[in-house]
């Protein structure tokens, strides 16, 4: 591997040749594809964290010590606030009632086991009962279900639609459904439990054997608790959520959860009728319309009742755990039974192999799938000096049939926080990084909450490690908690630097929804200013978006020493496509309205000077 030195910003930094792009998968350029008329912006809150106004943040803290929020912290004043930073959906992350360390036997909930349960709060991948929603999330947990459906008729009354997790690759060791509608039976309760698999048993099975408690850090950091004994009962134990098939997993598998069976045999071959060759151009409803009738594994139609369930319940969409853990045929089966319920209907899934983003968006019919390994990855190692930008334009062009279906993002539950010294080291770092990853396709953007606020997840929750908010315990969110200012949702006690940088999500994210352009075409002018621009620094990227009554040009400086002087191309066959003669042109950023520059043309190329100071993007629109 052939290593180069260069300088960034005065800082040196090794660039290493890495290959960006899917090179074995065949792109299909010409494809048309009807995209939303509106960018879309996702914004998901921890749900349990959001509202909590307690700032105590001890590790391993009970739910007295540290507080938890609730439903009804999202207030209409909240919601308001949420939609006018420029954001169209909302993901409630952790609603479905999962394990937690907490004791509501009162209402006929059974406890959980500190054994199989990471954190105090629990997981919300470890769901327990997918028919109602975390007790920890209701003023009155009898009553939690209601609660929530006030939370959705809120936010459909201020104008967002709602997204929350199904997590169908595994569940909650101690799943127990006890809400479970009419003619629904729970998981495994008709499977064969002496036979490793079976097509229709919920779960893989380790026969005749028991299941061990895994060896990990003391559970509860060594308090006291009745169910803390080394003893789990499961007998036969089950495979584990990430597939491991030992009766004791390591501490690292996914202790907490159990394997859902799909009909994948454990060779790993198909148990189950697959889609016949050219339903990759296939709609939803003729997906639906071939599953008709189709004999499938019993845990294809537990999922799809799950889905309808919520759906019904007027959620508007679901983002889907490790949906690459699951075949996607049972995905055509489910989402096309979800579209032909709400052909509207906002299906995410988390999917890390580009070697699979086209089955699971053409075949699978997902609508969007994670941008992480790609976009997200080496935005992350722009800014971190391990390599140029240049490299985005690769990406864009490997990805430019599914580029739509590509979410954006820079922060979630699963991510260290853009603001943490881990990743970019400061909110102002991660500014370029937002710009670029909102403005150069149509793929929704998602917005992590606290992030428009520079969280930098720097608390020791207890079983999670700082840099990424705790998803295990109850914990407090400190800008968060600021920008919500003991419930006025107001940014009262916000810094002069953390208002000004909700500002600038504001700003970007409102724009980003309303811009014709950023729905519109996208050519990259990054290889011919690298090539020919003088001054053109390391740090700059550039790009160009259209449509036909809006064009932008964005640039970005993601040094953050180094202000830059150039003058930027743009090249002739932009110029030809925007139809412009030789002559003057006005240049507008949309951002802050008050950088003008003068766009030259001549002889059928274009050139503007340019002048952008440390972590400062423009997007410039041809007035």
């Amino acid at each position: 591997m052939i290593k180069k030195t260069i300088i960034v910003a005065g800082i040196s930094v090794v660039l290493l040749a890495t290959a960006c792009k899917t090179k074995d998968l065949k792109m299909n350029a010409e494809k048309k594809e009807v995209v939303d008329n509106k960018k879309i912006v996702v914004y998901q809150v921890f749900t349990r964290l959001f509202g909590n106004k307690n700032t105590t943040n001890k590790p391993w803290g009970t739910l007295e010590e540290n507080g938890v929020g609730k439903f009804v912290d999202f207030t209409d004043k909240a919601l308001h606030e949420i939609k006018d930073l420029g954001v169209t959906y909302i993901w409630y992350t952790g609603v479905p009632h999962h394990a937690l360390i907490r004791d509501y036997t009162a209402i006929g909930i059974s406890n959980d086991d500190p054994e199989v349960v990471k954190g105090r709060a629990g997981s919300p991948y470890a769901v327990k009962d997918y028919y109602n929603v975390n007790p920890d999330l209701a003023v009155n947990p009898a009553n939690r279900l209601q609660e929530f459906e006030a939370l959705i008729a809120r936010s459909h009354k201020a104008g967002l639609k709602v997204i929350i997790d199904i997590v169908p690759n595994h569940i909650a060791r101690k799943y127990e459904g006890k809400n479970n509608p009419a003619g629904v039976k729970d998981f495994g309760a008709d499977d064969a439990v002496s036979v490793e698999y079976k097509r229709d048993n919920n779960f893989y099975y380790i026969p005749n054997t028991r299941f061990e408690i895994p060896k990990t850090e003391k559970p509860l950091n060594g308090e006291k608790n009745p169910l803390v004994d080394g003893k789990f009962e499961e007998y036969p134990a089950k495979w584990t959520g990430n597939g491991s098939r030992m009766a004791k997993p390591d501490k690292n598998d996914w202790y907490e959860t159990v394997k859902v069976n799909y009909g994948i045999r454990p060779d790993g071959s198909k148990d189950f009728p697959e889609l016949p060759a050219g339903f990759d151009a296939k709609s939803y409803q003729e997906h639906y319309n071939f599953w008709k009738g189709k004999d499938v594994p019993d845990s294809w139609k537990k999922f799809r009742s799950i889905a309808l369930y919520w759906a019904a319940k007027g959620v508007d969409g679901f983002r889907y755990d490790m949906a690459e853990m699951v075949p996607y045929e049972f995905w055509s089966y489910m989402n096309s039974a979800v579209k032909m319920a709400n052909p509207n209907a906002f299906l995410l899934a988390e999917v890390y192999n580009p070697k699979e983003y086209r089955n699971y968006i053409h075949l699978g019919k997902m609508d969007y799938l994670y941008d992480k390994v790609e976009t997200y990855d080496k935005l992350k190692d722009v800014i971190r000096g391990k390599s140029l930008p240049d490299g985005l334009s690769d990406i864009q062009k490997g990805m430019q049939d599914i580029e739509h279906h590509m979410l954006h993002f820079l922060d979630n539950h699963d991510e260290q926080r853009l603001a943490s010294p881990e990743f970019a080291g400061t909110p102002q770092k991660g500014k370029p990084l937002m710009v670029v990853s909102t403005a150069i396709s149509t793929s929704p953007t998602m917005v992590y909450f606290g992030q428009e606020v520079g969280e930098a997840g720097n608390e020791n929750a207890g079983f999670g490690t700082h840099s990424r908010t705790s998803i295990f315990d109850y914990v407090g969110v400190p800008n968060h908690q600021r920008w919500m200012n003991g419930g006025k949702f107001d940014g009262g006690q916000l810094t002069q630097d953390e208002k000004e940088l909700r500002d600038f999500y504001k700003r970007l994210l409102n724009f980003s929804i309303n811009s014709s352009a950023l729905m519109g075409k996208y050519q990259e002018i990054q290889t011919l200013n690298r090539q020919n621009a003088k001054d053109y620094d390391p740090g700059i990227y550039s790009f160009t978006r259209w449509s036909d009554t809006q064009k932008l040009i964005v640039v970005a400086n993601f040094s953050w020493l180094a202000t830059s002087n150039f003058e930027l191309i743009i090249p002739s066959d932009v110029i030809q496509k925007w139809n412009l003669k030789d002559g003057n042109y006005k240049l507008t950023d949309q951002l802050y309205k008050n950088s003008y520059i003068k766009l030259q043309v001549m002889n059928g190329e274009g050139k503007a000077q340019i002048t952008i100071a440390p972590s400062e993007s423009f997007i410039y629109q041809l007035e």
